[in-house]
């Protein structure tokens, strides 16, 4: 049985793998196809040619069809497109780093690279006629272009690849945004950022920038969202699969044959002997009781060795349980950390990420979010809760609970947390919101 659910989950990684790995050509394929539909219907109605409803007698019904079929194709190709330019750069950049991908030669072919560089410029061919169109129906209004603007009348090279320019944001430009810790000042923020949107709203190109911000600030949500839950869900699926399908049978083999110790430490031996005699103590209280008779001593010892076996059984489990969860626990480290070391530019996008919505958020709100984790974390009850944490921390990895090591961490890791905190509050929130600093003083007196 065990066996079967194995290779159902390696048949089902391995799927999985696949699909990613697919990911840029599926994205490629879906856009060449939305692409072609607006392609047939050029053929179709417009002889070849731009899709133009001066030419030609169209009745209103077929006007709406037309521009609904045309604007749903040109936003999938686009989303697919990007979808395409982001997956192809984070696999080609896996592929780099770990040195190997998920089928070489498919990546190495030359027949598919070629089959690929012509969908990217059958792509861009289309996308390039409905390109003006398609910016001035983002906009509320028509911007103007600056007088002084001169277009450079470059030969287009037909040999080189060039992708149309996304409505989307690249990743790497989110990444390289400048954040809100860069951006102070020695002026309060408030201030500067009552200049900064009066100078804005003069713009003539605020509009533009406008929707450009709102895309980034989109899609920094969504790559941030996806990567912390993929911090989170990364790292508990790898110790769940290790320990129950890679360490697991191995750790149990070992267990039915004895080789694994009943005690880990001395303190499971000592709650074993605390359980026995509790339960012969337990015996001796219902016969006082009378509820149960009168126990000889061979009655006495029997029942006492049964309870020996099961208290035997159980901690045999628990430190079969315990070697399971330190190696499971190892790898899920692992993991995280190859996720971390893979994906650095994520990484800067959630730091922006969270950037903007801590300091966005009201000074009472800040001032409440910090008061609220230093009262858990360095406050005067907190030691009771990094006890509790210690020692199921310990009991987690099968270690025995030094009651001096817990003492000396709880005595020197607070102390640095709020030293950590303090510093941060002095560093740069006292230098970008000294108004939430403020708050903070008065909720905290």
């Amino acid at each position: 049985m065990k066996t079967s659910i194995f290779y159902k989950f390696r048949a089902y990684f391995r799927s999985s793998s696949r699909w990613f790995w697919d990911t840029p050509e599926r994205a490629l394929e879906d856009a060449y196809e939305a692409v072609l539909k607006i392609k047939a219907i050029e053929d179709t109605y417009f002889g070849g040619s731009k899709v133009d409803f001066t030419v030609g007698q169209f009745s209103d019904s077929e006007v709406v069809y037309f521009k609904r079929e045309l604007k749903n194709n040109l936003n999938a190709a686009k989303i697919r497109l990007s979808e395409f330019n982001l997956s192809h750069s984070i696999i080609s950049d896996s592929v780099k780093k770990l040195g190997q991908g998920e089928d070489k030669s498919l990546l190495n072919s030359q027949d598919r690279s070629a089959m690929t560089l012509e969908k990217l410029r059958f792509i861009d061919e289309i996308l390039r006629r409905y390109s003006r169109k398609s910016q001035q129906s983002q906009a509320l209004i028509s911007i103007p272009k600056p007088p002084n603007q001169v277009v450079s009348k470059t030969p287009i090279n037909d040999n080189a690849v060039k992708p149309p320019a996304s409505p989307y944001p690249n990743i790497e430009t989110v990444a390289n945004q400048e954040t809100i810790v860069d951006k102070s000042s020695f002026l309060p923020r408030s201030i500067l950022g009552t200049l900064s949107r009066v100078r804005n709203e003069l713009d003539p190109r605020a509009e533009e920038e406008l929707i450009k911000n709102f895309r980034v600030s989109k899609f920094k949500t969504v790559i941030s969202l996806r990567f912390l839950l993929l911090m989170i869900l990364i790292p508990l699926l790898t110790q769940q699969i290790t320990k129950n399908f890679v360490i697991g049978p191995a750790i149990d083999n070992l267990k039915n044959q004895g080789r694994i110790e009943i005690f880990l430490n001395t303190e499971m031996e000592e709650e074993a002997f605390v359980d026995l005699e509790r339960y012969e103590r337990k015996l001796h209280f219902q016969h006082l009781t009378g509820r149960i008779p009168e126990l000889t001593d061979e009655e006495m010892e029997e029942r006492l060795e049964e309870r020996a076996v099961e208290i035997q059984r159980e901690y045999r489990d628990r430190s079969a349980d315990s070697i399971k969860n330190i190696f499971a626990d190892l790898f899920s480290f692992m993991a995280f950390c190859l996720v971390v070391v893979t994906s650095k530019r994520e990484i800067e996008v959630v730091k922006s990420f969270l950037d903007d919505v801590v300091y966005g958020l009201s000074d009472s709100a800040k001032a409440f979010i910090i008061i609220l984790f230093t009262d858990m974390f360095v406050g005067f009850h907190s030691p009771h809760g990094w006890e509790v944490i210690l020692e199921g921390i310990s009991r987690h990895l099968g270690l025995p609970e030094s009651r001096e090591f817990i003492f000396l961490f709880i005595a020197t890791f607070p102390v640095i947390l709020d030293t950590v905190f303090k510093y941060w509050i002095f560093r740069y929130l006292n230098r970008i919101s000294p108004s939430a600093v403020a708050t903070y003083r008065n909720m905290n007196e």
